[in-house]
């Protein structure tokens, strides 16, 4: 499977609100970051806690893919980020860091 399929199916489980599944794609020790900033979800149990707490908080909470691309073992996906019916959505710049076909890291640009 290439890694953009792999950060497809991230998204996938993502917008099932599916965080054991979509932490399962990750490395042990990967996490989550604002780009070339702070750790925002470190490792795949902190990812998985973060992301449960974030789907409790927002039930209507989805990520549609506007534009993707993959260079070696990085995958970038330009999403649309959607909290609520009440809520603006919101673009970011999401990539994907890849050893071997699991994510290691994933930054988000705002």
């Amino acid at each position: 499977m290439s890694k953009l399929a792999i950060a497809e199916q991230m998204i996938a489980h993502y917008n099932a609100q599916d965080a054991d599944a979509y932490v399962a794609l990750m490395t042990e020790d990967a996490c989550e970051a604002s780009y070339r900033g702070a750790v925002v979800r470190e490792g795949r149990e902190g990812t998985r806690v973060g992301l449960k707490k974030m789907f409790a908080d927002f039930p209507e909470n989805r990520a549609d893919i506007l534009n993707a691309h993959q260079l070696g073992d990085y995958v970038v996906l330009h999403e649309r980020v959607f909290r609520s019916a009440a809520a603006e959505p919101f673009d970011v710049m999401s990539i994907y860091s890849f050893e071997g076909d699991q994510c290691s890291r994933v930054e988000f640009v705002r």
